[in-house]
């Protein structure tokens, strides 16, 4: 699964607009943490949420977008659907407990 990288709030707004879900991630390219999570977040939509596309956002490069959304914190994992915000997961992140959070949503979304 390819991504693509959000740069300003302009971006951000139309990501929500054209998708009926997204998954956003926070990180920069320090953060250990974030840069071992980010292939598992990765490979999980890829294999289990193939209509959710990622989107990566660098908070060193692109900090009104972290601000705007209230993310200070690295790793940070927002999902929308509809345009709202209905997942929000930082620092230690268990995939297990995102794929359940994101499954419920997906279900009522895509099925």
């Amino acid at each position: 699964m390819e991504f693509r990288t959000i740069t300003t709030m302009e971006e951000f707004e139309e990501t929500l607009n054209d998708n009926l879900g997204v998954l956003f991630y926070f990180s920069t390219i320090s953060c250990n943490v974030g840069e071992a999570l980010e292939p598992k977040v990765l490979d999980l939509l890829e294999n289990n949420y193939p209509k959710v596309p990622f989107f990566y956002v660098d908070m060193n490069a692109s900090p009104e977008v972290s601000a705007k959304n209230s993310v200070f914190v690295e790793p940070t994992i927002l999902v929308f659907f509809e345009g709202k915000e209905t997942i929000r997961k930082s620092r230690i992140i268990s995939i297990p407990d995102l794929s359940n959070s994101i499954s419920r949503i997906y279900k009522l979304a895509f099925d």
